[in-house]
């Protein structure tokens, strides 16, 4: 096990250019299995949680290669058999082999879901979109058993919104006999992304962006090439370490419009935003206000940042306030900001953040993904050296953290973590 090693004070200055969007390639690896024929994914981040479903395709019998971001999937020779226990229980977007193994094989046997441990995150909208397309759905022990003899299109209510059921549906629907109605839909791009590879398919899909998505399902699906759109997280990531830094980012290749909420969130803060085509720029400064943030499905203020923005909360002269309206049990990194001096108390699903409170290096645990990136920040912001233990869940998620953040001018290394 290797930690990571951060020397805290230095402004952070220059480009980074984001990679490939996580959570849309999570999503779009078992979509390609749906095609008859060979499917090439672009820009495809070279990320722990994508090694793990290429491993698991080709457990399967796909052929797969990967080289230079880009992945192509045969899936001619693939085979459906149980996946109920090993690297399924490693990765939370597993769940998307659920409607993508249904709808080509009209079975599955998955283990439920494993990835960051986020409080209860149930799939019961998933279950509830399987059986109304006509599938049998049994929980047995630790892993679900799906089958139908065939799949039909349904309208589907889901109670939440969520980002999950909406795109196993839409997977399971995508070779459905008939007319898929989704109504009270997620709207997020990583959506659109799916939803652009699964038209170029030749599933016909119309809604997307919107709460209601029609699917009309196609049996048979050809290949196509298609390319992810930017990682709205990693750069999010980004503009907020500009802020924390007083640095001086300009984040490229990313799509503006994903990130409204979050340059709104920084210029209240105080920060200096501008906007380009396909980057933009955040100017960092040594004084900021207090922010409440409350997240919200898109196009609301994303969960996935409330970490990180959590962390340069502490600079803020006064009380703010975050909310976390989509995972109740979020906050895991708030114990260790306190290690690091944050002056900061968890009341239900919101953090109070008392500042400005200089943050000191020291050791730390990264106890989830986006845990592991608010720490990253932290420990940029911090006087002295801050060491980060259970690195490998950042890796799940950032593509070459260190080497862009070294080429923005941070101090970072690894070391060998001692047994």
């Amino acid at each position: 096990m290797e930690k990571l090693m951060i020397r805290g004070g230095q402004p952070l200055n220059g480009k980074v250019t984001i990679s490939g969007a996580k959570n849309s390639a999570v999503a779009l690896i078992p979509a390609a299995i749906l095609a008859d024929s060979l499917v090439t994914i672009d820009n495809i981040p070279n990320i722990s949680d994508v090694d793990i479903l290429i491993d698991i395709l080709q457990d399967l019998g796909a052929i797969v290669t990967y080289e230079n971001g880009t992945l192509t999937i045969d899936s001619a020779n693939m085979k459906s058999k149980p996946m109920t226990s090993g690297k399924v229980k490693d990765l939370r977007a597993s769940y998307y082999l659920m409607g993508a193994l249904l709808a080509k094989f009209k079975e599955a046997q998955i283990g439920l879901p494993g990835g960051c441990n986020l409080g209860p995150r149930p799939i019961d909208q998933h279950i509830k979109g399987f059986q109304s397309l006509g599938a049998n759905v049994s929980n047995e022990t630790g892993y679900l058993q799906l089958k139908a003899e065939e799949l039909k299109g349904a309208k589907i209510f889901l109670d939440v919104v969520s980002v999950g059921a909406t795109i196993n549906i839409m997977l399971a629907a995508a070779k459905a006999n008939g007319l898929t109605i989704i109504e009270n839909a997620a709207k997020e791009p990583e959506i659109i992304d799916v939803a652009t590879l699964l038209t170029s398919m030749g599933v016909k899909i119309t809604g997307v962006g919107t709460d209601i998505i029609k699917i009309q399902g196609k049996e048979l699906l050809s290949g196509c090439r298609h390319s992810i759109i930017p990682d709205r997280i990693e750069a999010g990531t980004f503009m907020i370490l500009a802020a924390a830094t007083a640095g001086d980012i300009v984040v490229d290749n990313v799509i503006p419009k994903h990130l409204e909420s979050l340059s709104a969130k920084l210029r209240e803060l105080g920060a200096i935003i501008e906007e380009n085509e396909d980057s933009i720029r955040v100017m960092g400064q040594s004084f900021y206000s207090p922010v409440d943030i409350k997240t919200l499905p898109y196009p609301g203020f994303p969960t996935d940042l409330q970490q990180p923005f959590t962390s340069i909360l502490t600079k803020a002269e006064g009380t703010s306030i975050v909310t976390d309206n989509i995972y109740s049990s979020r906050f895991k990194h708030i114990d260790e900001l306190r290690r690091m001096g944050a002056n900061v108390k968890v009341d239900g699903r919101s953090a109070i953040v008392e500042g400005p409170t200089v943050l000191q290096g020291t050791k730390v645990k990264a106890t989830d993904l986006r845990a592991g990136a608010s720490l990253v920040v932290a420990g940029l912001m911090a006087d002295g050296i801050t060491e980060i233990s259970d690195i490998y869940h950042i890796e799940r998620g950032y593509e070459q953290l260190e080497s862009k953040l070294i080429g923005l001018g941070a101090s970072i290394w690894r070391i060998e973590e001692e047994v």
